[in-house]
């Protein structure tokens, strides 16, 4: 692709679907057998913080299970070899890219090997279970959370994404809805800016219709293909 410096590329669960981890929200609108609203907002933190942690430690327990896949490996290369501005920013809390080697990388709705404060707002890596009631080491407070946005929570690094979008000259989604905002309207910013956008999809989305071109496939094909075309 000619004349293209800057890229952004968001990703979504059909990314990681492809290493066989499940997507949380099913067909019925259940996270693995639980209404949302019991496991992934404050008030559900609050009222019943067992079921919550219980949550997230069999979600992070499961990335054991489970390697970056072609798609995740494709975006390693690029990020390795893209000589312009690069930012991967993904919706996934799992650590898949990571361990593929994207370095260039944010993650918009938090990490499951991740702990937070809700206190003095320490994030700090975390891989083991994670139980109501652990202290937090800087400031003393029992208050260690998953380090996950919740709904009704602002995700992390909105004005770096922004600023990141209206300096791009591509902007990829990969694998995603494109139903939830703020990542949903991720494509007219960078559309605004001058873009050029391209939709990478197992099948079309609810943000098709915003993109100048929709690829349909599974991710592990269409990724390697992509970074092929842009590294030539």
């Amino acid at each position: 692709m000619d004349e293209i410096e800057n890229i952004v590329i968001l990703t979504g669960a059909g990314i990681s679907a492809e290493s066989g981890l499940a997507t949380f929200r099913g067909p019925d609108g259940l996270w693995e057998g639980h209404h949302v609203e019991d496991v992934c907002t404050p008030e559900a933190l609050a009222r019943n913080a067992d079921l919550v942690h219980r949550f997230y430690d069999e979600r992070r327990a499961k990335l054991r299970d489970v390697a970056p896949n072609p798609a995740h490996q494709a975006l390693a290369a690029l990020d390795a070899q893209w000589p312009g501005e690069l930012l991967v920013v993904t919706q996934n809390v799992d650590d898949l890219h990571e361990r593929a080697g994207t370095k260039r990388l944010i993650h918009m709705h938090g990490e499951l090997r991740s702990a937070l404060c809700a206190a003095c707002g320490m994030a700090a890596p975390w891989i083991d279970p994670l139980p109501p009631g652990v202290r937090c080491r800087r400031c003393g407070q029992s208050s260690l959370r998953p380090d996950i946005v919740f709904f009704g929570e602002m995700p992390y690094h909105m004005e770096a994404i922004d600023e990141a979008l209206r300096r791009a000259d591509l902007f990829v989604s990969i694998g995603t809805s494109g139903a939830v905002y703020p990542a949903a309207g991720f494509v007219q910013t960078a559309r605004h800016a001058g873009a050029r956008t391209l939709e990478l999809n197992l099948e079309p989305s609810a943000g098709s219709l915003y993109f100048e071109q929709s690829r349909i496939g599974p991710a592990s094909r269409l990724v390697p293909e992509l970074v092929r075309e842009l590294l030539v």
